[in-house]
């Protein structure tokens, strides 16, 4: 963790992030100080692509989740020095964190590139599972977008099988970026604007490094 990061996450804790009460649900009107249409980012990394998400839709609002903390400091910094205001992080375990959310309280739900865990024993610690899928599930409102991207071929295919035998969803959308195919600016912000997301540093180097980015979506039905 940068100097930065530290003091960012020291001044700036108390102004965007969150702790669960002792019991009961997290209240998020009460933490966004409105009624607004939101996001559940789950894993957010440097918080580069959340904070231009929330940037380019104000009247959103974006609950980020990040337990490693540099990454966390990094978007608070990014917060502050751009004026976003439409964002609160929390730094707890995800699928605590789903058993206390409200019901119904987010259009969209989105995990972005999580760790493939590639070694087949290593394959049950996989976030994108029942437990996780149950628990988006309920936070998600009714036609709500379940949004999986990864750049790692057997975990896309892991995600499609997972969440087809959880149920409760449908299939949105299904893209494939492959490592070669050239996007001039008009297109990638016409890629950005379908799915819905930024491209990510990550995404960017993975394509450096010969991986395709899948893109998953489905509605909750």
């Amino acid at each position: 963790m940068t100097p930065a990061q530290r003091r960012a996450l020291e001044r700036l804790w108390p102004r965007y992030g969150l702790e669960l009460p002792e019991e009961g649900e997290l209240d998020l009107e009460a933490a966004f100080g409105r009624r607004a249409p939101r996001v559940l980012d789950i894993g957010f990394g440097d918080g580069t692509a959340l904070a231009a998400q929330a940037r380019g839709r104000p009247g959103w609002d974006f609950l980020g989740v990040e337990v490693h903390r540099p990454g966390v400091g990094r978007l608070l910094h990014t917060l502050e020095r751009e004026g976003i205001g439409n964002v609160r992080v929390l730094g707890r375990d995800v699928l605590e964190l789903l058993r206390r959310l409200p019901p119904g309280a987010f259009q969209r739900v989105q995990l972005y590139f999580p760790d493939p865990w590639p070694k087949k024993r290593h394959h049950k610690r996989r976030l994108v599972q029942g437990p996780f899928l149950e628990g988006a599930r309920r936070v998600l409102a009714p036609g709500g977008l379940l949004h999986l991207a990864t750049d790692w071929e057997g975990y896309a295919a892991w995600m499609e099988e997972q969440v087809a035998a959880a149920g409760g969803f449908l299939p949105a959308a299904r893209e494939r970026l492959d490592p070669g195919e050239a996007l001039e600016e008009a297109a990638r912000a016409a890629r950005a604007a379908r799915l819905g997301r930024p491209e990510t540093k990550f995404e960017r180097r993975a394509r450096a490094e010969g991986r395709p980015i899948w893109d998953l979506l489905y509605r909750k039905a």
